[in-house]
């Protein structure tokens, strides 16, 4: 596998990604009979939480060992994209969250 620097094409995989996420997670909760009005706060705050998990913004550390996520996305050529920084799924939770429930 090859890492290559792509911000376009990472940037659009990335947002549907987190479309991915936020849908599911909308989609578990109603399964679990979350009351309509409270369905889009606890979706919106668990895909923050997760976004902010992936992004490498919660810091994560257990016995003095940190872990610090890098996202990227494998190409049909099993090739990996990556934007040459952390990801940023935390600024495209907005939008998925838009689409899922204010269309």
């Amino acid at each position: 596998m090859k890492l290559t620097l792509a911000s376009s094409k990472f940037d659009e995989q990335q947002a549907i990604f987190t479309a991915e996420i936020v849908e599911r997670i909308k989609i578990k909760l109603q399964e679990a009979g979350v009351d309509q009005e409270k369905l889009e706060d606890l979706t919106a705050s668990i895909a923050l939480s997760i976004a902010g998990t992936i992004d490498d913004i919660a810091g994560i550390e257990v016995d003095g060992v940190e872990v610090h996520p890098y996202l990227t996305f494998r190409t049909d050529d099993d090739d990996l994209i990556h934007c040459g920084e952390n990801s940023y799924t935390y600024e495209h939770v907005y939008g998925a969250m838009k689409t899922l429930f204010h269309t």
